[in-house]
């Protein structure tokens, strides 16, 4: 029988949205070069994952339930650390050589004006001068646009794979509202981390007192609901308020911590995909739907958004480290003086243990900031960070090269590339 640490699920940890799991779904999540064998036993079924390169570790988290699913289980059936599943060698493989292919540039008169008409929604919404100021803040074009773009490359993509032509403007609705949840959720985020700069320049709650801050992120949510109403699909509705339902429990998650390596490892990656990842994955499930796409189409799309998801919340937490103020446009180690341990302090807990009272004490000793900022230098943590967030872009193009090639196509798998290569 093979020892626990044979025994590896922490890569099925991103995805937990749903609260359940089937096998076939564990067994998507768990590819690129890996080789995956589910034993049954029992009742008990196991996943087995062998990969060179990669140090199997953790007893697995799942159990077969009586109605053929599998569980999450508890806390308490976890021993070892998950974080040691990923080496410390190279990246996985690498990507294909599609840098002809500018999505920016690609989609350049479907991006144009979407800041714009976001910020005519919030017009025809208010007669507030000032909720209006507030809640248009952070449309002024000088975001990524990431989430409207990637929505327009799959909408295109899907739609072109189903031999269909051009964008609808329901596609493009999905896109602005995607834009304008995210844009809400970083309001909502200023306020409660007291920021003070984002995007280069003072943030909203600096400006503004945090009632209205909080209310005008409120108003930006309503008008996106009412935005998604408009749809009028019963499907694409339920799919889009899951992001909303996601990212209050994400930044729920965030407020609070575990005790054990194991416990803090899959509360991290969970966080990350409610707070960051549910948003693109289920935006471009939404547009894929809108295109008529079936099942199984939309669940490519599905988990392309969720792998890119996950591996731009990874790399945005490695940047914190590395980057300047300058680059980035706020405050980095932000995340240490927030008290929150990210994948670069939870990889470098196991060459540095004495970071784990830090991070249950959430760094507020003096000193603590400094102390843990070194030692996830000193360790192979943002190395480590950056083969997740890498094999994460890798299951994206993946998935991307199952859909009919096209420019569309070719871009998703660049964004990718973008993601994982990105400097701020």
């Amino acid at each position: 029988m093979l020892s626990d640490r044979k025994f590896i699920i922490v890569c099925t940890m991103a995805c937990i949205g749903s609260g359940r799991l089937c096998a076939r779904g564990v067994e998507k999540l768990c590819q690129l070069g890996q080789t995956t064998q589910v034993r049954r036993k029992s009742s008990a079924a196991f996943v087995k994952i062998k990969q060179i390169g990669i140090q199997p570790l953790s007893r697995t988290l799942l159990q077969k339930s009586t109605s053929n699913h599998v569980h999450v289980c508890s806390s308490a059936d976890v021993t070892t650390p998950t974080h040691r599943y990923y080496s410390q060698q190279p990246g996985p493989g690498s990507l294909p050589d599609y840098q002809t292919v500018d999505p920016y540039r690609l989609l350049e008169d479907d991006l144009k004006d979407v800041y714009s008409d976001i910020r005519k929604e919030l017009r025809w919404n208010t007669n507030q001068e000032e909720l209006h100021t507030i809640a248009t803040y952070y449309f002024d074009g000088q975001g990524k646009a990431l989430r409207p773009m990637v929505a327009i490359l799959m909408a295109r993509a899907i739609n072109y794979h189903m031999n269909k032509s051009g964008l609808t403007p329901a596609q493009r609705q999905v896109a602005m509202i995607a834009e304008m949840i995210h844009s809400a959720s970083l309001i909502h985020d200023d306020v409660i981390d007291q920021s003070d700069f984002r995007r280069g320049k003072p943030s909203v709650n600096v400006l503004w007192n945090h009632k209205k801050v909080a209310m005008a992120g409120d108003f930006i949510l309503a008008v996106a609901s009412m935005m998604i109403a408009r749809l009028r699909n019963n499907d694409v509705t339920l799919t889009l308020s899951q992001v909303v339902t996601d990212l209050v429990q994400g930044e729920f998650m965030q407020l609070g911590s575990k005790e054990t390596e194991n416990e803090r490892f899959a509360h991290y990656l969970t966080k990350s995909y409610r707070k960051t990842a549910s948003l693109i994955a289920n935006s471009v499930k939404a547009v894929a739907m809108l295109a008529g796409a079936d099942a199984k189409l939309s669940e490519v799309a599905f988990e392309y958004g969720r792998n890119v998801g996950l591996a731009f919340q990874l790399v945005d937490d490695l940047l914190d480290f590395v980057s300047s103020s300058d680059t980035m446009g706020k405050p980095t180690a932000a995340d240490l003086k927030l008290g929150l341990a990210t994948a670069p302090v939870l990889f470098a807990c196991e060459k540095y243990p004495e970071l784990n009272p830090m991070i249950m004490r959430r760094f507020q000793e003096e000193g603590d900031v400094e102390k843990a900022f070194e030692l996830v230098h000193k360790s192979q943590g943002l190395e480590q960070t950056r083969f997740l967030a890498r094999k994460h872009c890798l299951e994206a193009a993946r998935l991307a090269g199952s859909i009919a090639e096209s420019p569309y196509q070719k871009s998703l798998i660049v964004v990718s590339d973008l993601v994982i290569n990105r400097m701020k």
